[in-house]
């Protein structure tokens, strides 16, 4: 019903042309396509913040444009209404939010499952009789299987799609909950580890795309708003996984009582899964019938089989200012997951017996977390103050960071739910601050590929945080390892002064099509012409 609810209102909208895209007389309604300095022809895209080209539509140096580029461009006249899509034709589809809505939900139901373990560490160590290093890697195994699968599923999005990736990675997500219904024995550790280790593939699938979702279905004043509202689904799930492991699964030593509880959270969630399984079957479609912006409709028209991930990747990593985004938003998304890991036993170091009241903090943190994120994209919507915001979101998680080390040994619960909270807010409000910078630096690269090579780095500087973290705790306190992670967000704070706001695709959206053509022709040079003017599409 949801399905055929959401076809109808398409069907019954007639579609509106979108008035910018009106050219002169006699000229097709496309933007031309233009050059950066030194970089091959690229769409002039104005007023969309947060799409990136396709990955395919290269920027070879000092080049003209792909060949096969600008035949598809000069083939965008011969489109029809009366086709699937509509190029010429700008239209936002309700369609979009019950996508980034469902969307939302499986992230939540993967990221719920990656910290329910750590929620209630102590109580999983005793029933399996593993230790905490054994536990860690329950997380541990997320951030992982991350870093080798980066490009083939980058590939995959680009070959198969959108609703292909969603299909996978909540038919992954699904298999791995059933899976741990059968570890709930103390010996079938290795058991509950499969099931994790196959949620964790299916986060590959998750965590690279609230860009790409926010790019494709929403309009140029919403993106960054929509990105802000699929990273919430993660961060959501990770709230519920401190509230709900603690009260589902007391801490009692009957192994068969203790077991009964663990299987009751694991065939709620196991049920969730399926559920979100079948709602992604029936609502999640490739993309919607008319591009929601003009930049997304070039998007279509440019994109080409010829994608060169290799070349990509160089590129990027010649860019400095990204090159220094990755390094500090490495050490800020890994201080916030090694600190959620760590924080049910970092916690009841201090205040014994209190497994709930730790759930509760996380759960503070994580929904004030939330609440950033969704303040900073609207802020981000508005303002495009890239570089301002994301220094002073990083400056006050090292402050709060810094207030919750010296105030967590006061005997004052409501203290502590205070400090944390603020660094919350700020901590995870930096996640989409963070795609979408990178957006900006690397346009007009696929954003696909920057905030997959931004998750590596968290992967990477994830697992060696946690490791470290969780051993300086076992072995010298909780103090030590939160002074640990706070010198990383120091580093993390420096490295951000010196990233220049080189906004490209800010730049691209001012540029006018008339301005780019004046620059053609007062050039002297003899290479062949790298704009396409109007006429062409």
């Amino acid at each position: 019903m949801v399905n055929e609810d959401l076809n109808r209102e398409e069907r019954d909208e007639a579609p509106t042309p979108e008035s910018a895209l009106q050219a002169e007389p006699g000229v097709s309604g496309h933007p031309s396509i233009s050059t950066y300095p030194g970089v091959s022809a690229h769409p002039s895209v104005s007023g969309h913040p947060s799409v990136s080209m396709h990955p395919s539509v290269s920027a070879y140096p000092s080049s003209s444009a792909h060949p096969s580029a600008l035949a598809q461009a000069s083939g965008l006249a011969q489109c029809s209404g009366s086709g699937p899509e509509d190029l010429s034709v700008i239209k936002l589809s309700k369609r979009r939010w019950a996508v980034v809505l469902l969307f939302s939900c499986y992230s939540m139901c993967n990221a719920f499952q990656w910290i329910q373990y750590s929620a209630i560490s102590n109580i999983f160590m005793n029933f399996y009789g593993v230790s905490t290093f054994q536990i860690d890697w329950l997380s541990m195994c997320y951030m992982l299987t991350y870093i080798p699968l980066l490009l083939p599923v980058a590939w995959l999005l680009e070959k198969f799609g959108l609703r292909t990736i969603a299909l996978t990675g909540s038919a992954l997500n699904c298999l791995g909950a059933w899976v741990k219904l059968g570890s709930l024995k103390p010996h079938l550790f290795p058991v509950t580890m499969l099931g994790q280790v196959i949620c964790s593939v299916a986060q590959v699938f998750i965590l690279g795309m609230p860009s790409r979702i926010a790019s494709v279905w929403f309009g140029a004043n919403e993106v960054s708003t929509a990105c802000s509202m699929a990273v919430f689904g993660n961060q959501l799930g990770i709230a519920i996984g401190f509230l709900v492991p603690p009260i589902l699964v007391p801490n009692i030593k009957d192994d068969d009582k203790l077991a009964y509880h663990i299987s009751i959270m694991f065939y709620l969630i196991a049920g969730v899964a399926t559920l979100l399984f079948i709602l992604v079957i029936i609502v999640f479609k490739e993309k919607p019938k008319y591009p929601p912006s003009r930049a997304q409709s070039l998007s279509y028209a440019l994109a080409s089989t010829d994608a060169s991930y290799l070349s990509a990747i160089v590129r990027l990593f010649k860019n400095l200012n990204f090159v220094l985004l990755i390094i500090s938003y490495g050490c800020l998304t890994s201080v916030c997951w090694s600190f959620e890991c760590h924080l049910i036993v970092n916690f009841v170091k201090q205040y014994q017996g209190e497994e709930v009241n730790a759930g509760r903090i996380g759960l503070t943190i994580v929904i004030a977390g939330m609440i950033g994120a969704v303040i900073s994209g609207i802020w981000l919507d508005r303002s495009k103050k890239y570089k301002e915001t994301t220094l002073v979101v990083y400056i006050m998680t090292l402050v709060g960071m810094v207030v919750y080390t010296l105030t967590l040994n006061l005997v004052h619960l409501w203290v502590v739910f205070i400090t944390a909270g603020t660094m919350g807010f700020f901590m995870t409000s930096y996640l989409p601050l963070g795609f979408e910078f990178a957006v900006e630096l690397t346009y007009p690269e696929s954003e696909g590929m920057s905030s997959g090579l931004l998750n590596v780095s968290a992967q990477v500087f994830g697992i060696i945080f946690t490791i470290c973290q969780g051993q300086i705790i076992e072995n010298y306190g909780s103090m030590p390892g939160n002074i640990f992670l706070c010198l990383f967000l120091t580093l993390g704070v420096a490295l951000t002064v010196f990233i220049r706001a080189d906004l490209r695709r800010q730049k691209a959206n001012k540029e006018t099509p008339e301005n780019k053509l004046q620059e053609e022709e007062e050039s002297n040079t003899s290479k062949a012409p790298t704009t396409v003017s109007e006429e062409h599409f």
